[in-house]
């Protein structure tokens, strides 16, 4: 399953589904599809993801992982952080 994130200040970002859903999890959002942000609510969101992505680099990787969840969550933290910019809702799915 592909999960895509869309805002109309950024370009859409497309996640595989287990990774966007452990992110909606790491913003405190439901892992249903599709699903919304509101605009009021996307700061909240985006500071909910960068504080778990922040503790998460603190925490020693497994040797077998390829990618960081930090290194996955960077298009994501653009596209939360232009919706914020832009006060804007961000939908998925």
């Amino acid at each position: 399953m592909l999960v895509t994130f869309t805002t109309s200040a950024y370009a859409d970002i497309t996640l595989f589904g287990d990774i966007a859903l452990a992110m909606l999890r790491m913003m405190g959002h439901s892992a249903s599809v599709p699903g919304a942000i509101l605009a009021a609510d996307v700061p909240v969101a985006l500071s909910r993801l960068t504080a778990a992505i922040d503790a998460e680099k603190v925490s020693p990787q497994p040797d077998d992982a390829e990618v960081s969840m930090a290194h996955r969550a960077l298009p994501l933290i653009d596209l939360f952080a232009a919706a914020a910019k832009a006060e804007s809702n961000v939908m998925w799915k």
